[in-house]
């Protein structure tokens, strides 16, 4: 409890505004792996390429990636071919705006649209298995790739505004997510320490969560963590927030199949 006084009095201290568009806060060589903050434990598990828990999604991912579906009848393989030569570097794109809607896409929503649109099936449930599988598999072909968004007029406003909600105090902690990943990253928060709060390795298996989850499951939980109410899901207030983070970690190696806490 004395160190949650602590982190909420600097945070109250502290005035936050809106941030100059496109002006990191934290220097491009200054930017850190969530892993750089986790034990040595998690460090070790994410490390061994059988003991890590995400390889069980993975090759559920690869299994998907071949099954025909839907009334199309056809796989993503039919459409893409081999997931290590046409999906490099495209979960290092992601965010991304989806063209006709204009609005920015996460990796999922793009699957979730794969599947519905172009191969005419079900269409995959936020969350589920079957779609942090594929988004999991999918990714795995950009590890080691830079996060490299393309951030152009169409995206600005959408920036813009991720931006403002990440400086946003909010919740009955009146917290924004600013102060904990800008400005007390390193410093523990009740028995954790803080991170920088980048989005490079997901889908990503939590210990705390027994599972791989998405992004978007773990910027609900932080809503959560301030007793803010969570936004729903596929909130457009939560792929806007996602693209500032992405573009937040530019630069950063994709890390992908990861383990947290």
């Amino acid at each position: 409890m004395r160190a949650m006084r602590r982190l909420l009095a600097g945070a109250l201290a502290l005035g936050v505004g809106l941030a100059v568009a496109q002006q990191r806060q934290i220097p491009l060589d200054q930017l850190r792996s969530g892993l750089a903050y986790a034990g040595g434990d998690v460090r070790a598990l994410q490390a061994d390429e059988f003991a890590n828990p995400a390889q069980l999604w993975l090759q559920r991912g690869e299994q998907r990636w071949s099954e025909p579906v839907g009334r199309s009848g056809k796989s993503c393989m039919d459409c893409h071919g081999a997931v290590k030569d046409s999906m490099r570097g495209v979960a290092a794109r992601y965010p991304a705006l989806d063209g006709p809607s204009g609005q920015p896409f996460l990796l999922e929503d793009r699957i979730r649209l794969c599947r519905s649109r172009h191969q005419q099936g079900p269409e995959l449930a936020f969350e589920s298995d079957e779609l942090l599988s594929l988004s999991l598999y999918v990714s795995q072909a950009s590890t080691g790739l830079p996060l490299s968004l393309a951030i152009d007029a169409q995206a600005r406003p959408h920036l813009r505004a991720g931006e403002r909600i990440f400086m946003q105090r909010r919740g009955q902690l009146n917290l924004a997510c600013t102060h904990c990943h800008d400005q007390n990253y390193g410093r523990r928060f009740y028995t954790d320490p803080l991170s920088q709060g980048q989005p490079h390795s997901y889908p990503v298996y939590r210990l705390e969560w027994q599972k791989v989850g998405s992004l978007e499951r773990r910027l609900r939980s932080c809503f959560v963590g301030v007793r803010a109410e969570p936004l729903p899901w596929g909130a457009a207030e939560v792929r806007q927030l996602a693209l500032y983070l992405g573009w937040r970690a530019q630069g950063l190696a994709l890390e992908v199949p990861a383990v947290r806490k």
